[in-house]
């Protein structure tokens, strides 16, 4: 069931920027709190019904990069969001992607951190903000990109920790 709220936030992907496209902001929003709100649940079902797994380890953040980088692309385009906090969050998500890739050749799967929960929290409350054209957007990008970086620093070291114990 977990895996199966992950792939609905996916599917979410087209239609919220279709309607952003359509001009139907609050309507993409909506759609965006729901994939927010998704991404939340599959984690507490996973929890509380002992199914975590490891696709869903791997699957569950790689939609949320698509997701959050798909509508901040919108975003982009519009010219709503500046290139430079857009490049640095893809840099970030490439860059923990890999690191994610070889930790698994290794055998390690990581799960998750605080850090990158509370930075997947601020991506779409910044994605909401953008959709409501909320004053505050700017400044939740910025702070979701320090989570970002921060969450990054986190999952290094605990590679790094990994590697040696290997």
């Amino acid at each position: 069931m977990p895996i199966l709220v992950t792939i609905f936030r996916f599917f979410l992907i087209i239609p919220t920027v279709y309607l952003l496209e359509e001009g139907r902001d609050a309507l993409a929003g909506l759609l965006v709190l729901i994939a927010g709100l998704s991404d939340w649940l599959d984690g507490e079902l996973a929890r509380r019904n002992n199914q975590i797994s490891k696709l869903g380890i791997l699957l569950d953040p790689l939609v949320d990069k698509a997701f959050v980088l798909s509508v901040l692309s919108f975003f982009l385009y519009e010219q709503k969001v500046n290139l430079l906090p857009f490049l640095l969050l893809l840099i970030r998500e490439l860059s923990v992607s890999f690191l994610r890739s070889l930790s698994v050749e290794k055998g390690y799967t990581m799960p998750a951190s605080y850090l990158g929960k509370a930075k997947a929290f601020f991506e779409f409350l910044t994605l909401i903000a953008l959709c409501f054209n909320h004053w505050t957007a700017g400044q939740l990008l910025w702070l979701s990109i320090f989570l970002a970086y921060a969450s990054m620093y986190d999952y290094l070291l605990k590679y790094i920790s990994y590697s040696r114990t290997v």
